[in-house]
């Protein structure tokens, strides 16, 4: 782009956003026909007191002058965002561009809205799109007294610098992503997106739309799970075809309701819903809970018509649940609200329920009061169109009452900024998983996402760095999540297996060192042991310090009811600092006779021991829970550059940025621009010279110093992969002229050419990838090169930005791993060397989504070194790269472009 061309509007810097109350509003860049808006805005919504602080002078009224220059700007040197919401703007920042790479700017907000975060949000995508458009400084003047503004700019997380002269404060700040601005952006991500899930879980008013009297209807069912569910609030309901609903006082509309109303129950027909939307906005109400079918789930009318409701409810700063949603349960005694489809409102838990499907909520809770698990809270939000698992998450990593999560997963809209939000809750809180489609990569119909294109162990991979639970049922969910819920985690892999059946004992051990756990202790009880024999025996097993956890087995002998066995249980796990798992009488959950009270009124308090219908669920289950644990305890490492490494990111962006701006349309990056931006981060190719013809071979040979291997290039490679042929140890022109045309034959040379090489030392060959998911965001992985290995799929993946712990397990969870630790006699190579190259590539990865795939095909890894052998990457035009992680924006509704 010249200097005297002007950027088309950026309508990627559209996002709807959250402010700091929970409430939705529209940011979007200014527009010239946006003056009466702006007029509007300022003549009768933003004091004077907040006018002198903008423009340091009183000036109550805007000349048309200054409203051309306000609203006509060149999205380059002049930017500038305004907020929306009901219409209406209710914010508006700026910057202008006062020298290279500096631009100085300013924010006003309507003084109803002060207070919200809102400044933040403007300098959050003013930075985002300064940014992209090549700055690197901001300045902003503020008067001394103008404190709210003066820590807007410090609360960012950029270093500010300041200078006070002739009564104005000049502050000055880089503008560069930095860890510290990231996580201040991450903090207010969070507070406001729990602040608009807490109204929804703790309203104390609901509306009931679409009421009804009559039975076996979704209104009357609604009405009903309210009332016998004993909601501690009030409840509203809306039917203008009704004066009373059972035996309360129906209302014509929302509006129509005297007093406040923070959640509206929606279940009316889908093409009423928008006016239901229109009603809720002018009454006030802070969210919906849409029970109506006939969304995307029926199509692309269905689609269109979501996407419609979406965005009318966030112009209006209401957030949605659903649609096509089950519902919302709170079984907090202060609330009690069943604002659900779900007949029965399940016991107090400790566990939180996130899931999609409506058909599959009503299961999953029948599953909990079978279980007696119990539950904190429930949402299931039908098409997920708005409020998402990543939003439930948010609220429950503050949650006293959840302290364990439970998350069944049809897909996930923006994986990236899943993975962020889980690896932080995990830390604190497990989550437990399944995920529908895990194989298939399937996304359901009504659901607003892409497929990735990333392999499905790359998903796995995310999983696992942000320590989820990953299981493949329902069931196994419940397994994990019970024994989470009610004993304590295991320090690590050493079981014990006390028991009075020695083929149950085995069956328990067998199944143990099936899933990596290791048995360290058995102890077998006579057929018809005593209450004291089994006591003795588990105290035994918990005190002993080569154990961290204890698999109980139990059959009674004939007439015996073993009650007093399960009080034994009882006893020693609500003591025990070791978890203890059971298959007591085959039993699933946690059955009466083995819980122990709990004071915060769940089924359950801690120390109660979980059941499993067999000891093979028992161990399943234990292992997936010591897996938690030991990446809970593990520490993370430090995921910033290696200190040690030159690392060059401006030069690697300027040369790809470059690339792009000579092919807009993409490709290969050729030789000498890869070599350029691998050596940026410390990454060195082989010395290679590019040959065509047998007479450049010679050549190249002759200036290399003959000792060389003549081989395919990666793009004859890609072309011809099955005949792929290297000829070794070529000494001279006879030698060369024999390997040409044993070459050739395999591969014609118009295929894309040949290289030769030094010959490289000896070594075991590797391959590091890495590939940028227009939806995933960056993926890398390692593997032996070969053939077998893509057969065998044996090759490890992650996501960056990578800690070296990460790096580390990548090169040893392989199924060939030994190979580069002396496997059968043969030389360790130079383990911590893969670790830094992988390292690099991740973070190359990590700082250039341009670069749409790299292959460092063929690493020849040595006892004391490593050769880059063969390397190839291509670049793409992106749009918008990564600005989901460094502004806040809620993902698009059905319909609009997904963020990449």
């Amino acid at each position: 782009m010249t200097a005297q061309q002007t950027p088309p509007y950026p309508s990627h810097w559209e996002a709807d956003v959250l402010l700091r109350d929970g409430r939705t509003a529209h940011i979007r860049p200014i527009r010239s026909a946006d003056k009466d808006l702006l007029v509007d805005f300022y003549d009768h919504r933003v004091s004077d007191e907040s006018k002198y602080y903008r423009f340091f002078s009183p000036m109550p009224h805007l000349s048309a002058r200054d409203v051309a220059r306000f609203t006509e700007v060149d999205h380059k040197d002049r930017v500038a965002f305004i907020l929306t919401l009901r219409g209406r703007m209710i914010a508006v920042g700026r910057y202008d561009v006062v020298r290279q790479g500096e631009a100085e700017v300013a924010f006003l907000v309507e003084d109803d809205y002060q207070g919200r975060g809102i400044a933040q949000i403007l300098l959050e995508h003013l930075s985002q799109a300064g940014r992209e458009r090549g700055l690197t400084k901001f300045t902003a003047d503020v008067l001394p007294d103008n404190a709210r503004m003066i820590q807007t700019f410090r609360d960012a997380g950029y270093k500010v610098a300041s200078v006070y002269e002739d009564g104005v404060i000049s502050l000055q700040f880089g503008i560069d992503v930095t860890d510290t601005a990231v996580g201040r952006l991450a903090l207010r991500e969070h507070e406001a997106e729990a602040a608009s899930i807490n109204r929804f879980f703790n309203p104390r008013s609901v509306a009931v739309i679409g009421a009804s009297r009559r039975q076996e209807t979704i209104g009357q069912a609604l009405v009903r799970n309210l009332v016998i569910g004993d909601f501690t609030g009030r409840v509203y309901m809306v039917n203008p075809s009704s004066t009373a609903v059972s035996g309360m006082p129906a209302y014509n509309s929302v509006q129509d309701i005297p007093d406040d109303v923070d959640v509206a129950i929606v279940a009316v027909p889908a093409d009423a819903v928008q006016d239901v939307v229109l009603d809720c906005a002018a009454k006030g109400v802070h969210g919906l809970v849409v029970i109506s079918s006939g969304f995307a789930e029926t199509g692309e009318e269905g689609r269109q018509r979501q996407r419609r409701l979406v965005n009318l409810s966030r112009s209006y700063g209401l957030r949605l649940i659903g649609p096509n949603a089950l519902g919302v349960i709170n079984t907090d005694p202060q609330v009690k609200i069943n604002a659900s489809l779900a007949p029965t409102m399940p016991p107090r838990g400790r566990a939180g329920f996130f899931c999609q499907s409506g058909a599959l909520g009503s299961a999953i809770l029948e599953k909990v009061n079978n279980r007696g698990l119990g539950l904190s809270t429930f949402v299931s939000a039908g098409n997920r169109a708005d409020v998402s698992g990543n939003d439930l998450l948010q609220y429950w990593e503050e949650d006293a009452s959840t302290e364990v999560v439970m998350m069944y997963l049809e897909s996930i809209g923006n994986p990236r900024k899943f993975s962020r939000i889980a690896r932080r809750v995990s830390m604190r809180k497990p989550i437990v998983a399944v995920r529908s489609g895990r194989t298939t990569q399937g996304v359901p119909m009504g659901h607003a996402v892409r497929k990735i294109s990333a392999p499905p162990a790359a998903v796995d991979a995310m999983f696992r760095q942000a320590g989820i639970v990953q299981v493949d049922t329902l069931d196994e969910m419940f397994d994990v999540a019970q024994l989470l819920a009610h004993q304590p985690l295991p320090r690590g892999r050493r079981v014990a297996i006390v028991g009075n059946s020695d083929a149950l004992g085995l069956l328990a051990a067998d199944a143990a060192v099936s899933v990596g756990l290791q048995v360290n202790k058995q102890v077998p009880l006579p057929t018809e042991p005593s209450a004291e024999d089994f006591e003795d025996a588990l105290d035994a097993a918990i005190d002993d310090p080569e154990v961290d956890a204890v698999i109980s087995v139990y059959i009674p002998p004939l007439n015996v009811s073993g009650e007093e066995i399960a009080n034994v249980l009882a006893a020693v796990g609500e003591q025990s600092d070791k978890p203890l798992v059971t298959s007591f009488l085959g039993a699933e959950g946690v059955p009466e006779l083995l819980r122990v009270p709990d004071v915060a009124g769940s089924t359950a308090g801690r120390g109660s021991v979980p059941s499993y219908s067999s000891v093979e669920s028992a161990v399943r289950a234990l292992a997936k829970v010591v897996e938690y644990a030991v990446w809970l305890r593990t520490a993370d490492g430090d995921t910033p550059w290696l200190a040690d490494e030159d690392c060059d990111p401006r030069t690697a962006r300027k040369i790809v940025t470059d690339v792009l701006a000579a092919r807009p349309t993409g490709g290969d990056l050729s030789r000498e621009d890869l070599t350029m931006v691998l050596a940026a981060y410390g990454i060195k190719l082989w010395n290679t010279h590019r040959v065509n013809t047998l007479e450049e071979a010679v050549s190249a040979a002759e200036d290399l110093g003959w000792g060389v291997v003549l081989k395919a290039t990666v793009e004859s490679v890609r072309e011809r992969p099955d005949q792929a042929h290297v000829v070794r140890n070529i000494d001279d022109v006879d030698e060369m002229t024999e390997a040409w045309e044993q070459i050739t034959e395999r591969i014609p040379p118009e295929t894309g050419g040949f290289a030769v090489q030094r010959t490289a030392p000896p070594g075991i060959p590797v391959a590091i990838r890495s590939m940028e998911d227009p939806l995933f965001g960056p993926v890398v992985s390692f593997g032996i090169a070969g053939p077998i290995t893509e057969l065998l799929a044996d090759r490890a993946y992650r996501i960056p930005p990578l800690s070296q712990r990460d790096a580390a397990s990548m090169v040893r969870e392989i199924k060939a791993a030994p190979m580069l630790f002396g496997y059968r006699g043969g030389d360790m190579v130079d383990v911590d060397e893969i670790e830094r190259l992988v390292l690099k590539v991740a973070q190359l990865q990590n700082d250039l989504p341009q670069i749409s795939s790299l292959d460092l095909s063929l690493v020849l890894l040595g006892l004391d070194a490593s050769a880059v052998l063969t390397a190839g990457a291509r670049v793409d035009l992106v749009a918008d790269p990564r600005s989901d992680w460094f502004v806040r924006r809620l993902n698009p509704a059905v319909g609009d472009t997904l963020p990449g």
